[in-house]
């Protein structure tokens, strides 16, 4: 590392460079500690950015990296090696990923599914970005999509319906592949992402045909009622002689030991009945034989019965505007309007796990009007306004906006991300010409002269003196004071002693203990101090997760007798939480299973003297290095409450959420909560009390 290091800051050559750069990649797949890997991948991710372009070609060595279990260190590798993906490079990059995801379904990782989501989010990234990769991404996705977990599946969907919208060259292959693997879907949230992409995007003749035939095969037989109602009889039929108990029931005996008011002992029997195999209370057990849809509508999943509802309006809105033959036009109609009224009447039946709810009831209600007043009309007319807008135009619109959002933000966010490429008339600076107060526009290796040689300016937010801990007071026989400096993964705690007595103080030694994930990594060694002297020792203690830690201290020395001996105790030195957490992102549905997945969870009230929803959601920001995900026009205007999303990332890779609620009446306070999420204890509990203190020393311009 250090060979690496010091070659990149003597030579800026390109070879020099990359060779340097293959080595800390061979560092990082040697190394089997995950905090050198992540400290060694930051480094590399420095010298990235120092020098766009000249690592294009090691994208496959980087993803080599994928092998250690370790997930932040798989995110910020497929990170690196997405921004060294080039048209080049592409279809391998896209094969080994592929590979890993596979890899990961028939092993069993560590986070299995947090790294499957992260490799298919990687994958959609690359088919996006290269349009000749998409197609080959897609195929081998939804061929896979059913050996997928459900959010996983969701991902996949999510990724084909915005290539789908992205490249329309691509949409009838596509569309013709998710139709192969639709009757394969078990999962209601990816059948309904299915349903939408096919009724979006099926608009000619021979694709509405076949999106049609999957859909009837996915329903099934209609009417549903009277399908099961056979169904049943026909497995009641076949199980009867099996069963032929009185009234249809079965008994089974059951025997236990009682004691008797006397004291002896009674064996007590009962006669258990139990209902026959091949009854609607058993009719759940076959449901194996179902198709897909029809399987999810038994389970009582009518939110999947609204979505077919919408797909059969849109399909036929745009099947009349293509087809010539009125009579088929309106046989396709009436079959649509059997359906959407079949399953309203199996939403009411007792074949069902849970009954159809009010709000799919009339979702789908709606959608039989429509198909109704359309049969009144001719079907190739426009004189349906509300199909035509409502249930086509509007829905494709609402999903442009919104991949149109998603881009604006990525191209904020790229940039923000600093360059190394220089505009024509931008100066050129000599380091013998450069002045101490121009330090940040040389680079990296006069940097390092400057401060080897002392005459780096400092600020006083980077001094020494803000960092100092006074450990000991002024009247003890040892003063003793510490500057903290926190570097990620290590604290260094260099400590001086004074010895403010006239006696010597014999063997001396400051010993630390750690309270929380710290783990001091040296001893100090033990020292003689003469009267009124001082020495400087250091300390170095290892942090491995996000909590605010506490370090202990004590101060031992023997005196001038044989015998004497003395101990001084030190002051405790906390560790803040706040070096730790860093502003990230992540979409809204990753944020959502996050929030239903974390146990622990921290409520905070709030109690503040801002009158003002946007400075007090600014300061919780500023407060708690977190982003706000909800978008900016979410929280625009003026409408007395305020409801947001925040995320945050900590440097071990553990994730912190919080949504905050809160709403002000006229002039009065705000009033509201805080509610923090996490997978460990220690996040949810420190950033809830760094909440409550930082309300109440906050003051009013």
């Amino acid at each position: 590392y250090e060979a690496a290091t010091t070659l990149v800051s003597l030579s800026s050559n390109p070879v020099a460079v990359k060779a340097a750069a293959v080595c800390l990649i061979n560092l990082i797949v040697d190394e089997p500690d995950n905090n050198i890997k992540v400290i060694v991948l930051e480094r590399l991710e420095d010298l990235h950015l120092n020098n766009q372009g000249m690592f294009n070609d090691l994208a496959m060595d980087l993803l080599r990296v994928l092998s250690s279990p370790d997930l932040e260190v798989r995110r910020k590798a497929l990170h690196m090696a997405m921004d060294m993906t080039h048209q080049g490079n592409v279809q391998e990059v896209v094969q080994a990923l592929k590979k890993e995801l596979t890899k990961s379904q028939e092993q069993g990782y560590e986070q299995t599914n947090e790294y499957r989501h992260l490799l298919i989010r990687t994958i959609h990234s690359c088919a996006v970005r290269f349009s000749e990769a998409a197609l080959d991404v897609v195929h081998a996705l939804l061929d896979s999509v059913d050996d997928f977990n459900t959010s996983s599946a969701v991902d996949v969907i999510n990724f084909v319906r915005e290539v789908v919208e992205k490249f329309p060259a691509l949409r009838e292959d596509i569309l013709q592949r998710l139709l192969t693997t639709f009757t394969e879907l078990r999962s209601g949230q990816v059948l309904r992402g299915a349903l939408w992409i096919l009724g979006e995007y099926a608009t000619d003749l021979v694709t509405i045909d076949a999106t049609w035939s999957t859909l009837r095969e996915a329903v099934g037989e209609i009417p549903m009622v009277a399908a099961e109602q056979r169904l049943l009889e026909e497995a009641e039929a076949e199980n009867g002689e099996a069963n032929s108990s009185v009234e249809g029931t079965t008994t089974a005996s059951t025997a236990a030991r009682r004691v008797l008011p006397d004291g002896t002992y009674a064996t007590e029997s009962s006669l258990t009945a139990a209902p026959a195999s091949g009854t609607r209370s058993d009719h759940k057990g076959l449901l194996k034989n179902r198709p897909c849809i029809r399987t999810l509508l038994l389970k009582g999943d009518f939110f999947v019965a609204t979505a077919l509802a919408n797909t059969l309006v849109k399909l036929m809105v745009h099947y009349a505007k293509v087809a010539t033959d009125t009579g088929l036009i309106n046989s396709r109609r009436a079959e649509a309007m059997l359906i959407m009224t079949s399953m309203v009447r199996l939403g009411h039946s007792s074949y069902v796990t849970n009954p159809i709810d009010e709000d799919s009831r009339d979702r789908i209600l709606t959608c039989l009007r429509m198909l109704e007043s359309g049969s009144q009309a001719e079907p190739q007319s426009a004189e349906d306004p509300v199909a035509s807008e409502d249930f086509v135009n509007e829905c494709r619109v609402a999903f442009t906006r919104l991949l149109a959002e998603d881009d604006r933000a990525q191209a904020s966010r790229a940039a923000e991300t600093p360059t190394s490429m220089v505009q024509p008339d931008e100066l050129i600076g000599f380091s013998q010409l450069t002045s101490k107060a121009d330090v940040g526009v040389t680079d990296s290796y006069e940097v390092d002269v400057l401060r080897a040689t002392g005459d780096a300016v400092r600020t006083d937010t980077v001094s020494k003196l803000g960092t100092i801990v006074q450990l000991t007071g002024f009247s003890d026989p040892v003063y003793a004071e510490a500057y903290v400096n926190i570097n990620q993964y290590d604290i260094a705690l260099d400590v001086l002693v004074v010895n403010q007595t006239s006696d010597t103080m014999r063997n001396l030694t400051v010993e630390f203990t750690t309270l929380g994930d710290l783990k001091l990594v040296e001893k100090p060694t033990e020292h003689n101090l003469a009267p009124h002297a001082f020495y400087s020792l250091q300390a170095h203690i290892k942090v491995s997760s996000t909590e605010t830690g506490v370090i202990f201290g004590t101060v031992y020395y023997d005196g001038p007798g044989a015998s004497e001996s003395n101990c001084v105790m030190l002051n405790d030195v906390h560790v803040d939480i706040m070096e730790y957490i860093k502003p990230a992102t992540c979409d809204e549905s990753r944020f959502r299973e996050m929030w239903t997945e974390f146990e622990w969870e921290n409520k905070v009230s709030v109690s503040t003297q801002i009158t003002d929803l946007r400075t007090f959601l600014n300061h919780i920001l500023k407060l708690t290095n977190m982003s706000c995900l909800t978008p900016e026009n979410a929280l625009s205007g003026d409408c007395g409450f305020i409801s947001a999303n925040l995320y945050a990332r900590s440097i071990f890779g553990e994730d912190a959420l919080a949504n905050l609620s809160i709403e002000q009446h006229k002039e009065g306070p705000i009033a509201g909560h805080i509610r923090i999420r996490s997978k460990t204890q220690g996040i949810a509990l420190n950033l809830g009390d760094k909440i409550s203190l930082g309300q109440k020393s906050v003051t009013v311009n």
